[in-house]
């Protein structure tokens, strides 16, 4: 006999409708909707290694001897590695989430810490191409760790999206400033220990909330966002407020390791305090539930008993009037060849009609449309431009003559507003598409001409204007992200978004190999020898001075007006596409799901794919009337 209508996962019932359970309520916790998203938070706040690269690259140039161009070199493979995810995407297509989480887990480590053996001594020293290969391998967990988190969360939030995007893609913006905070409590000023803890620090957090990430059928409220969000939101402004604080602080006053130990213990509190919000929210729901038990008829439903099994059927002698043997296929092998080819002919047939924007698109489809062609270019300039500013950060401020700890401070800036420019283009772009109809493609042209502001800055190398360069390209650089790979959502579908989000990411390592190798690391190795000098304990030259890097930027900026004059065709493109409502279908088919479900005597709220599963083969509901039953063996009875 199964109660149907308004039940509560691990709750009692009692006298007055259901009861509260430490135990059952704390699993309830951990399994639900908003504890997943709350795991997220710290999975991506963690996954964000490859943006401090600038603190430790200094120790492997000195280390291992390399100059300014293979050094660039090392960071388009951690580029490559960090946002090439095809791999990652595809094995998300086919497992759950908890497998791509554990295998990003392993990479981290793997990577990261064969580096960190390396600029230690610990190991001999290695070639240039395995010290990439360490690299790619650590950098290309963090694809793991986003397919396996922050694409199942935009697939449990479809019609919130881009609030989604902006959340989770900002905690990994402040994960270059909350491991900052991390590595000088631990370790003090040793540089090099920054590559130990980015080493085990990743890879222990996702072990830990492996299983608390999952597809799940949520119900979300047509026309509103949570209001949870808005909590996440606010928690999130006051970490990345007080880590703008700290900075500002450090940069004036030398910290002690104990003071960086009490000032990491407060980024703690303010990363473990949205689950004071989970619980607040579980509580809700937990209670409307009760009130709807309450309110509602109870129905008890009989389970119909399976039918008997029929009988064998005896073999029957073919006649004379049987199909003649030549007609019979030879062998199942050849019905097996026959289909598949016949599938590849028909993927490929339909590889150039793509569907309606907005439907699921295949992923040959999706690859070939001009909209992606023209997207991934924009994406490679406007990305590729920024990432080369961040990936030489540490050495713009060592040409332009600012001290060592201003340049760990522009590496703590760039992280505060990378995570400032995800979070306001993921909230900004859904509140002004609901609203007014603003397309995310055009927001993203202004985007891309407001990074070209931190360019001409760098360019000219204008008297403490790294600072406000530092902001200007850590927000362009964030914001880009959110629209990049929500765009990618409503123009694809989510059918395959899992590969897709990674194809979309894969524009990074293109523009930064363009950019930052051949580009900024050339001309710095040219200018190095007109204006370079020889520092201690170093093999090659270090180049002072504003031209060091004024022909790069000033080319990158070029890039990137470029970059925004393309994007304009994706805003022409789709202006009729962002006219209407791109999130109809997800209302339709939600609807559609929860009469299904309403059928069968429960709802989507809260549950997984394979609890739902579960729930189908357990219990199926027949309605009769009284005449029926004589015949049928099911039945709902209805209690006031």
């Amino acid at each position: 006999m199964v109660f149907a209508g308004g039940s509560c996962s691990g709750a009692a019932m009692g006298g007055d409708g259901l009861k509260l359970e430490p135990f059952r309520f704390a699993v309830r916790v951990v399994r639900g909707r908003w504890f997943m998203l709350f795991s997220s938070f710290l999975i991506m706040a963690a996954a964000g290694a490859t943006y401090i690269f600038s603190i430790y690259s200094k120790d492997i140039k000195t280390s291992l001897g390399y100059n300014q161009s293979t050094l660039n070199t090392l960071s388009f493979f951690k580029d490559l590695g960090a946002n090439v995810g095809i791999l990652s995407g595809l094995i998300n297509e086919v497992t759950p989430p908890w497998v791509v989480l554990s295998l990003g887990a392993g990479l981290n480590l793997f990577g990261y810490l064969m580096i960190y053996f390396s600029i230690t001594g610990r190991i001999a020293r290695p070639r240039v191409w395995l010290m990439c290969l360490y690299i790619c391998v650590g950098a290309n967990s963090q694809t793991f760790a986003n397919t396996g988190a922050l694409v199942t969360l935009v697939k449990n939030f479809p019609e919130s999206r881009g609030i989604v995007l902006g959340l989770l893609k900002g905690f990994v913006g402040l994960s270059g400033a909350i491991i900052t905070q991390l590595y000088h409590a631990v370790y003090g000023d040793d540089s090099k220990s920054v590559v130990l803890l980015i080493a085990w620090l990743p890879a222990a957090i996702s072990i830990i909330f492996v299983h608390t990430i999952r597809i799940m059928q949520i119900k979300v409220p047509q026309g509103k966002t949570p209001k949870p969000f808005f909590c996440f939101l606010y928690i999130s402004i006051a970490l990345a407020t007080y880590l703008m604080i700290a900075i500002v602080v450090e940069n004036k006053v030398n910290f002690t390791q104990g003071e960086f130990a009490i000032s990491a213990g407060i980024v703690i509190l303010l990363l473990l305090l949205p689950i004071a919000v989970v619980v607040k929210e579980e509580v809700r729901i937990f209670n409307e539930k009760n009130r709807e038990l309450k309110t509602q008829p109870l129905d008890i439903t009989v389970d119909k008993p399976s039918s008997p099994i029929p009988p064998p059927m005896t073999e029957q002698k073919p006649t004379s009037s049987a199909i003649p043997p030549s007609t019979i296929p030879t062998s199942s092998a050849d019905i097996t060849t026959a289909t598949k080819k016949s599938a590849v002919l028909a993927c490929f047939s339909n590889m150039f009609r793509p569907p309606d924007r907005g439907e699921d698109y295949s992923i040959l489809q999706a690859l070939v449309s001009i909209d992606m062609i023209v997207l991934f270019f924009a994406t490679i300039c406007g990305v590729g431009g920024t990432l080369t500013a961040i990936d030489n950060m540490g050495q713009i401020g060592e040409s332009l003559g600012y001290p060592k700890r201003s340049i760990s401070t522009f590496v703590s800036l760039i992280s505060i507003w990378n995570y400032a420019g995800r979070v306001a283009s993921g909230f900004a772009s859904e509140i002004l598409l609901n609203k007014y109809k603003f397309p995310r493609p055009l927001m993203l042209t202004f985007i891309l001409l407001l990074s070209c502001v931190g360019h001409l800055l760098i360019a000219f190398g204008v008297n403490n204007s790294l600072y406000f360069a530092s902001v200007v390209i850590g927000f362009c650089f964030g914001a880009q992200w959110p629209l990049l790979f929500a765009i990618i959502s409503e123009i694809f579908g989510l059918k395959y978004y899992s590969t897709l989000y990674n194809f979309g990411g894969a524009a990074s390592p293109i523009g930064s190999y363009i950019l930052n190798v051949k580009v900024a690391g050339h001309l710095y190795d040219r200018q190095a020898l007109k204006h370079g000098v020889r520092k201690d304990n170093e093999t090659d030259l270090t180049c002072i001075g504003v031209e060091c890097f004024k022909l790069s930027f000033i080319i990158i900026t070029l890039a990137t007006v470029l970059g925004a004059a393309v994007s304009l065709i994706l805003v022409w493109r789709t202006k009729d596409f962002y006219r209407g409502d791109i999130y109809a279908r997800f209302r339709e088919q939600r609807a559609a799901a929860e009469e299904q479900m309403a059928m069968g005597g429960f709802t989507l709220e809260g549950r997984s794919e394979e609890e739902e599963e579960a729930k189908k083969k357990k219990t199926t509901t027949t309605t009769t009337t009284a005449p029926d039953l004589v015949e049928q063996s099911s039945f709902t009875v209805k209690l006031p």
